[in-house]
């Protein structure tokens, strides 16, 4: 039985200002009139019914998930109470999944995804789901999906394909090891070679696989999964179970599902594919995925742009006029009251102004 578990709780701020604690980068309609997180989940309503997918998220972002997902059960939409990244949250939603379904005499395979990637194929990225799926039921593994790279790129994780041949698209292959982000070089070393994916951050595994490794490789995790299952099997839901859990939830390390437990499991497989993926990882990720002018500048939702020499800039600012005299490489992004004016250059670090922004508002309380 196929079921989902998108990750909804990150605060998207290198979106800022377009994105907010309340309304952060799933939350945003950026390609679409839909929301990147209804983008995810209707996606991969033709494979899994609303009753099987569930959301991971926190409480400042719950009330907004609901009114965008009004066909998932309430009771699926997990409230962490707070964040100790990927191993806590996917250990605790495949728990309460397993409950829901522990009458079920089929293995249950859990598809985690993001919920604020694009992704172009949708059919094609559904088929190496189903494959995928297929592979963790009947193998045990745990599957990932790796991004056929068409460049050198550095802000990326790489994976390493335990495979003396070529490559093959949408073929299953065993890992050799996962590579953190690689300066320029070993970029471009590493896609020259043919062996070498990104890592896309989505896997595929049955229940009774991810709760083996966690004994095995996690124990300290798994301790705490299982008194947190006491309060699981009480039948509680939303913010009362998050509540009566948080005690224990504190005590899990603050620790990636990568670094804790798939760069150490002797069972994972990979999915070479190209789907049309790109994980919107800052503003400059627009320049991907927009055309822009005959002077290479991307304008979205804007009122009316006067431009004087002035090139490859990137500007949103909803529902006003933006003269550009000059200027280049520049992102200019308006929302509300706030206004963000950066380099290119530094579209990475935009959560350092944001840091900045919150210890102002809060000394102004």
């Amino acid at each position: 039985m196929l079921t989902a578990l998108i990750m909804a709780g990150g605060s998207g701020e290198r979106f800022w200002p377009l994105s907010t604690p309340t309304k952060p980068k799933q939350l945003l309609s950026l390609f679409s009139d839909k929301s990147m997180i209804r983008e995810t989940v209707d996606r991969i309503l033709p494979i899994i019914s609303a009753d099987k997918i569930f959301i991971a998220t926190n409480i400042l972002q719950v009330k907004e998930i609901k009114r965008e997902l009004p066909d998932i059960p309430e009771e699926n939409i997990i409230i962490e109470p707070t964040f100790k990244d990927t191993a806590a949250a996917i250990g605790y939603t495949s728990m309460i999944i397993q409950e829901k379904f522990k009458f079920q005499s089929e293995k249950i395979e859990v598809v985690v995804l993001a919920s604020d990637h694009l992704i172009k194929d949708d059919e094609t990225f559904r088929q190496i789901l189903l494959k995928g799926a297929q592979e963790a039921r009947e193998n045990s593994t745990i599957v990932t999906l790796g991004i056929e790279p068409d460049k050198p790129e550095t802000g990326y994780g790489y994976i390493e394909v335990e495979n003396n041949d070529d490559l093959f698209l949408n073929n299953v292959y065993r890992v050799r090891r996962f590579r953190e982000k690689p300066n320029k070089e070993t970029a471009e070393e590493y896609v020259s070679s043919g062996k070498y994916l990104w890592n896309s951050g989505m896997f595929i595994f049955t229940i009774d696989t991810i709760f083996k490794n966690f004994e095995v490789l996690m124990p300290e995790h798994m301790e705490i999964l299982n008194k947190i299952r006491i309060e699981v099997c009480k039948n509680k839901m939303g913010l009362d179970l998050s509540e009566s859990i948080k005690e224990e939830f504190e005590k899990f390390e603050k620790i990636s599902i990568d670094f804790g437990l798939m760069e150490h499991s002797k069972n994972i497989k990979v999915i070479p594919v190209s789907i049309g993926w790109n994980d919107i990882g800052s503003f400059t990720a627009l320049e991907e995925i927009f055309s822009s002018d005959e002077t290479g500048n991307i304008i979205r939702n804007t009122k009316e742009v006067i431009i004087h020499n002035a090139k490859d800039n990137i500007v949103i600012c909803n529902d006003c006029t933006v003269s550009l005299l000059g200027v280049n490489n520049l992102i200019i992004i308006k929302n509300g009251d706030n206004i963000l004016i950066s380099n290119k250059e530094n579209a990475q670090d935009i959560k350092k102004i944001v840091s900045k922004y919150n210890q102002l508002k809060n000394c102004k309380k």
